[in-house]
């Protein structure tokens, strides 16, 4: 079964629905290729698809360990692009979460965090700076 339907728009813009829920976003060409830069590039969606991975996987794992409360931590994603060929180089993250917590329990929660399958999925030669501040909110 599928999971995305994607269509092309017009003027570099995609519309992206989620087939099982029917929530949609769309993605914009960025400026430096040609497009508006109005909503996420694909390679934002990337870049950004890893944080996200990393906090889910994470909040899976908080649930299990007895006071581990992650919510309304945050992850602060910077892309960089290399010009041949045109690809991600660099994803740097950097997770900012509301308290500090025992040692232990946040180094297993970073040890999960880069373990994601989303980690796994990104080509080796892209660079991954994963920085994490607890208790910095």
């Amino acid at each position: 079964m599928s999971t995305a339907k994607v269509t092309y728009q017009s003027n570099l813009r995609t519309s992206c629905e989620h087939l099982k829920s029917s929530t949609t976003f769309i993605t914009d060409a960025p400026t430096d290729n040609n497009g508006k830069g109005e909503a996420f590039s694909p390679t934002d969606t990337i870049a950004t698809g890893l944080a996200s991975c990393m906090l889910t996987v994470m909040g899976i794992k908080a649930a299990t360990l007895e006071g581990a409360f992650i919510d309304g931590a945050t992850a602060l994603v910077t892309k960089t692009m290399a010009s041949n060929p045109r690809s991600i180089s660099k994803i740097e993250v950097v997770f900012n979460f509301p308290k500090k917590l025992e040692a232990k329990t946040q180094k297993i929660l970073e040890n999960t965090a880069n373990t994601c399958p989303v980690h796994y999925s990104l080509h080796p030669d892209i660079e991954k700076v994963i920085t994490y501040h607890w208790g910095d909110l």
